[in-house]
């Protein structure tokens, strides 16, 4: 662009689109999620990939169970995620023009690919539907301790529809996304680029980013503990979970205790699920009217 003029990376960005949990067995990851209250759409294939998926979608983003279904294929290094462990594995952001938010990363001497056309059949009883995405993947150094790529739905009709959107423990979006990693605070300056330096805040051994509706949380080994004091610690950086949104922290905890799902209530005035029954992610629900 003229003068050295270019788009900011943040205003290619809408915030979050959907976090990716990798599992190792995609059925019963689905209907562990279901027992704590989700509704997974139909199975989804991803055309050309060995893997498949469990979508839970809200209103505006969604959390996608993956997992192989055809080790023959490609995989995007799923296999090797599971090799190590199942739970978070990665972010997806959101934007409504690939090519500008490619443009825009480029500008910024971020090395961003793409974008790339991905599609996905999702298996439906009326016959299958063909949802497409556009990909820009960004290099680890842009979101540091945290995987991550830019998504663009091109048929965002074929997946974000009514009954999908209703979850019996009253989940509307993903509120928090988790990351336990060794020096929170020199992960600023790169986030800075993403979002904008007004997103981005930090404290000792904490640093917190606005992204969207969303916060990424980056906490340091002695912040890691004081939030989840039972939670075994794991080699860092270490994505720990996502905490979604409720209107009434009542509907989750009366449909919990009616499952015989373990849970606890922090001072922080949230319930925490453990990962033994959430595919390895520490599951959180915060009340947001």
């Amino acid at each position: 662009m003229d003068g050295g003029m270019h788009e900011p990376v943040p205003e290619t960005l809408r915030g979050l689109d959907h976090v990716l949990v990798g599992v190792r067995d995609l059925e019963a990851a689905r209907l562990d999620w279901e027992r704590l209250g989700f509704t997974a759409c139909p199975r989804g294939k991803h055309i050309g990939w060995g893997t498949a998926n469990y979508c839970l979608m809200f209103p505006q983003d969604y959390v996608e169970l993956i997992g192989i279904v055809d080790a023959s294929q490609f995989t995007n290094r799923l296999d090797e995620f599971l090799a190590e462990r199942e739970g978070l594995m990665a972010a997806a952001f959101a934007t409504g023009d690939a090519e500008r938010c490619v443009e825009a990363f480029r500008a910024e001497g971020i090395a961003a690919e793409g974008p790339k056309d991905l599609k996905r059949i999702i298996e439906l009883p009326e016959g299958d539907a063909l949802p497409e995405f556009r990909l820009v993947y960004t290099p680890p150094e842009a979101t540091p301790e945290l995987r991550s790529f830019v998504c663009t739905h091109l048929t965002p009709e074929l997946v974000w529809r009514p009954d999908w959107l209703q979850h019996a423990n009253g989940a509307q979006g993903i509120a928090e996304i988790v990351v336990a990693v060794e020096s929170p605070g020199s992960l600023g300056v790169a986030y800075s680029r993403i979002f904008g330096p007004q997103a981005v805040s930090a404290a000792d051994g904490w640093l917190q980013v606005a992204a969207g509706d969303c916060r990424l949380t980056f906490l340091g080994p002695d912040r890691l503990a004081a939030r989840y004091p039972s939670r075994q610690s794991q080699p860092l950086p270490w994505p720990v979970g996502f905490a979604v949104r409720v209107p009434d922290l009542a509907v989750p905890s009366s449909f919990l205790k009616h499952a015989g799902i373990a849970f606890a209530e922090t001072a922080e005035g949230c319930l925490t699920v453990g990962p033994e029954v959430a595919s390895g992610v520490t599951l959180e629900f915060v009340a947001s009217p």
